[in-house]
């Protein structure tokens, strides 16, 4: 049997170059969400960080298939994904609590300050996962934040009131489950979070207004992945 040949390293490196192209999209899409809400299409805005975050789930896999750290040492893909990341979690979020109108100004503004601070801190948290790979604190998602209070529409005192008290779980030692990577019941919160993804689709084609039902389906799974982290077996961290 003749031995497979291997590939030039130099087209090897062009592909894991494209992987850092491939995560670096992500701020393109972000880009374009901040379009979308600069019009006030909320729909296409979060679909838009959807596909961010799709991007952002599977570029770190292909990354270490094609050992692009190795390969490519120059780039930090780490560093590439964290700027990315804070873009379309917490940069477009901010922006979405000033734009759409929910809070007036004088609320507005001093949230998405404290949206943009909190998560510039914690990406920067050299101690923000647990051994057992729970985030350590609000994980700084905040484009799941304001999905629900375009959702919900909450009176503005009690949407400002649930972003300082997200701003502030930042900081302290609450833990959040990571859909993936925590084993404990891996195969249930996988599930609820496609099934969430589904609704999710659902609530933005019909833009942002999907019916009590899907409303109360995406409100449930949300209670879901808050208890599912406090119900975490204490380990050693």
């Amino acid at each position: 049997m003749l031995e497979t040949l291997p590939k030039p390293k130099p087209f090897v490196n062009a592909l894991a170059f494209g992987v850092h192209i491939f995560t670096a999209s992500g701020a393109a899409l972000a880009l374009f969400s901040l379009l979308a809400a600069i019009e006030h299409q909320w729909g296409l805005t979060f679909l838009l960080l959807g596909v961010a975050l799709f991007v952002d789930g599977i570029d770190g896999t292909i990354a270490r298939r094609l050992d692009v750290a190795e390969r490519l040492p120059r780039w930090s893909g780490d560093v590439l994904d964290l700027v990315v990341d804070f873009l379309t979690y917490v940069f477009i979020p901010a922006f979405v609590v000033v734009a759409s109108d929910l809070l007036p100004a004088y609320l507005a503004i001093p949230c998405a300050v404290a949206i943009i601070i909190s998560g510039a801190l914690y990406f920067a948290d050299t101690q923000m996962k647990t051994k057992d790979n729970y985030f350590l604190g609000f994980p700084a998602v905040w484009n799941v934040p304001a999905f629900y209070l375009l959702l919900l529409k909450p009176d503005p005192w009690i949407a400002a009131a649930a972003i300082a008290l997200l701003a502030a779980a930042t900081f302290m030692p609450i833990p959040f489950v990571h859909p993936f990577r925590v084993a404990r019941m891996r195969l249930v919160t996988v599930g609820l979070l496609a099934v969430w993804s589904v609704l999710a689709s659902i609530a933005l084609w019909r833009d942002m207004m999907p019916g009590p039902w899907i409303t109360a389906g995406l409100c449930g799974i949300a209670l879901y992945f808050l208890a599912v982290g406090l119900l975490r077996q204490p380990k050693k961290d």
